[in-house]
């Protein structure tokens, strides 16, 4: 994958702080990559947004600096790719930072971990 293209959108549990960044910039939110990346703020964190309390959202959005609209655009086009999850629109994907022998290995672990928090993001509704 080229590192100048956002990230696949489905696999967005294991993006980097710079794919992230990347999102960022194509959901039109580029002015927040900085602080974002100083912050860690991965793949792994944005799905954890999710069961956030009222208190860490607003801690969230101090640290971050954010305005509340961008921070609704944020959850919207977060909600989008969840949405996205749960229909199976995209396929698994080996993530750029693996090796390609692992492909096999991973694709299967992957589709059982999707299919896990599938069933999550089906609770969460």
């Amino acid at each position: 994958m080229n590192k100048n293209r956002p990230p696949e959108p489905l696999d967005f549990f294991i993006w980097t702080v710079e794919d992230v960044g990347l999102w960022l910039v194509k959901i039109n939110l580029g002015g927040y990559q900085q602080v974002f990346k100083e912050n860690g703020v991965n793949g792994e964190y944005l799905e954890g947004m999710s069961v956030f309390t009222t208190e860490q959202i607003l801690r969230f959005i101090r640290r971050c600096h954010m305005k509340w609209g961008d921070f609704i655009t944020l959850c919207k086009e977060l909600r989008i790719i969840k949405v996205a999850c749960l229909k199976g629109e995209q396929k698994v994907r080996r993530p750029r930072w693996a090796p390609s022998w692992l492909s096999a290995v991973f694709v299967r672990v992957a589709k059982r971990n999707r299919q896990s928090r599938v069933v999550s993001l089906k609770i969460e509704s």
